[in-house]
């Protein structure tokens, strides 16, 4: 008979280490700030910690049942065979109870951010449940599963977007080219599990979505959500700064990058929390924000010519 869980292991299920993803909030800070002028405070920054720290407990209340409903699957997975709640012993009671307190804490730090910010907090929660629980469970669903869960990505943006401003909203360009983006990087993620598993029988077994996939079909829709993506921001950055668009090459090479690392082996790309690990992905991402600080700052005059509405005259009638 298996010993009954610890402590380090009901908090193992509620990935931490994850928590790092939630940065994904930052650009909407930025941009937000960007947008309206509104200069950043002291109060400020305290808002943005708490508001931090609420997406973070959100998160973690999602993976709790997402590690607790994906176990029979998770026993089929190289890897994730191993997670707390397929090896060890776990009771539902308090596994539910952790989910509660995390969800209490992150709607708690949630409310001082203003009611914009705490309804798109409950709207994570909710993405959650849709992904993970029956009769929804959208993760099963080839397609949907990708689009549902990269949402959270969209979600993130305008938490902090709501954590500067609740009297607009971000341009639908913005928002629909970071959903796009989010599902790009979940459909390389789901390229490489399938490409790490090489059997499509194992990897049905694991998620059911891959019953329906093939590599060819994965990689060909990391491809449609990348080109959705990089147009929508390209809308974007060109619509309100012409000079943002020296940043598309940088950001097209971004992309191309993490396609290349999916065919690596136990590939970054299948745990997005370890990404931090790659340091030419960090070189890049890093280039990518250089550059755009120098678009922010610096004028181009030259740039001008590709907004305007006239004929560029060269001589004769």
């Amino acid at each position: 008979m298996k010993e009954t869980a610890t402590i380090k292991e009901y908090l193992r299920i509620a990935r931490l280490d994850h928590w790092i993803k939630n940065s994904f909030i930052l650009p909407g800070v930025v941009f937000a700030i960007l947008l309206t002028g509104r200069p950043a405070s002291a109060s400020f920054f305290i808002l943005l910690v708490c508001g931090f720290f609420s997406t973070c407990c959100i998160a973690s209340a999602n993976y709790v049942i997402n590690e607790w409903l994906d176990a029979p699957y998770d026993r089929f997975h190289p890897t994730k065979k191993f997670r707390p709640v397929v090896a060890g012993n776990m009771q539902f009671r308090w596994v539910m109870a952790e989910y509660a307190l995390f969800t209490a804490v992150g709607l708690l730090l949630a409310i001082p951010a203003g009611h914009r910010f705490l309804f798109t907090e409950l709207w994570l929660l909710v993405m959650g449940i849709l992904y993970n629980v029956k009769p929804f469970r959208t993760k099963d669903i080839p397609y949907l599963d990708v689009i549902s869960e990269s949402v959270n990505n969209m979600i993130r943006l305008l938490l902090g977007w709501f954590l500067v401003t609740q009297s607009a909203l971000p341009p639908s360009s913005l928002l629909l080219g970071y959903w796009m983006g989010g599902a790009f990087l979940m459909a390389v993620k789901r390229f490489s599990e399938y490409h790490m598993i090489g059997d499509p029988k194992t990897a049905g077994l694991y998620r059911r979505s891959f019953a329906y996939y093939t590599e060819a079909t994965l990689m060909a829709s990391a491809v449609f959500y990348a080109l959705v993506s990089t147009f929508c921001v390209g809308v974007f950055l060109i619509k309100y700064r012409i000079e943002y668009l020296i940043t598309i090459p940088f950001i097209f090479l971004l992309f191309s990058y993490y396609v290349r690392m999916s065919f690596d082996k136990d590939s970054p790309a299948q745990k997005p929390e370890k990404l931090y690990r790659d340091k030419k992905l960090l070189g890049l991402c890093l280039v990518v924000i250089i550059v755009f600080i120098i678009a922010t700052m610096c004028d181009i005059p030259l740039l001008d010519v590709l907004i305007s509405d006239e004929l560029i005259r060269i001589g004769g009638n």
